[in-house]
């Protein structure tokens, strides 16, 4: 039965889609040799056996060290493609790239190629898990993500269940200030859309755990869950992103690419860490998902 699963998910990873193929794999896989190393450490070490949470906790620990570098994903003023960088990550594509080892080691023995690991960013970081090659196919903000990603079974958004509260708030920066970003001052075409996104998710608002609240649900976390934090800044909902580590003394801690510390760490206890940022008001919760199996 087993294998039955793993060839209906190998089938769903089909080689990344033809519109975002076109830039040459050495700009969108930096550090193979890396990739490998770890993949092959991981599958060795019998984490392919671990339940998907497990997994993704021990790629990310196993990238502490990591530098901290910004602006990875974008390689190209017109061009979208999924990319991998191993030398070099921000919060959102540390989670990303252990979110998708965690995946992959599961699903055969080694050889794993860069190609299987570029179709699963593919899946996690586009909408409806296609690249057309468009900067406007990509899921730019973690309230979006994590309602493309949970209506197609891959990840779960947990803060309901943990007694979170509303929060509305408008939604402006990429619609109102497309001269930040290099792809839309490249083709402003594109604008109106990141307009209507943002207007979608100031109406849909989120569910969030305000800081003050979450030692009380620190216990009911999970390693490899994705803790998004939610700021106090106006026009978004999110300003950092990382994952749930729990300690050899069962403290959970916040492991993250941090800015400050200029690489990937494992920080403070969570609670506490919110505590040091007068702008983090709190967080919300996804919780990853095993892919389906059709």
């Amino acid at each position: 039965m087993r294998g039955l699963v793993v060839c209906l998910l190998l089938l769903a990873l089909a080689p990344v889609s033809a519109p975002a193929a076109g830039l040459p794999m050495s700009k969108t896989f930096i550090g193979q040799e890396k990739f490998q190393q770890l993949m092959n450490r991981g599958y060795r070490e019998g984490w392919a056996k671990l339940p998907l949470g497990e997994r993704v906790n021990k790629f990310a620990l196993a990238l502490r060290g990591t530098p901290y570098v910004n602006y990875t994903l974008e390689l190209h003023d017109t061009i979208e493609a999924p990319s991998v960088n191993m030398k070099g990550m921000d919060c959102w594509t540390l989670f990303e790239i252990a979110l998708c080892m965690g995946r992959l080691v599961a699903l055969h023995p080694p050889p794993y190629s860069p190609q299987e690991m570029l179709r699963l960013i593919e899946m996690d970081r586009y909408r409806g898990g296609r690249c057309t090659g468009r900067f406007d196919s990509r899921l730019h903000h973690l309230e979006d993500w994590i309602q493309d990603n949970g209506r197609r079974g891959l990840v779960k958004d947990i803060t309901p269940s943990l007694g979170g509260k509303k929060l509305h708030r408008r939604m402006a920066y990429m619609g109102e200030k497309p001269n930040l970003y290099r792809q839309l001052r490249a083709d402003p075409s594109m604008v109106p859309e990141f307009i209507r996104i943002e207007n979608e998710l100031s109406r849909r608002g989120i569910t969030y755990i305000p800081k003050s609240q979450v030692p009380r649900i620190e216990s009911k976390l999970r390693n490899g869950d994705i803790i998004c934090i939610v700021t106090t800044w106006h026009g978004t909902y999110t300003s950092h992103v990382g994952l749930a580590s729990r300690d050899k003394n069962g403290v959970l801690r916040f492991l993250h690419a941090s800015k400050n510390h200029r690489k990937v760490v494992l920080d403070d206890r969570l609670s506490d860490y919110l505590k040091k940022f007068s702008k983090h008001a709190g967080i919300f919760v996804a919780r990853p998902l095993e892919l389906p199996s059709r």
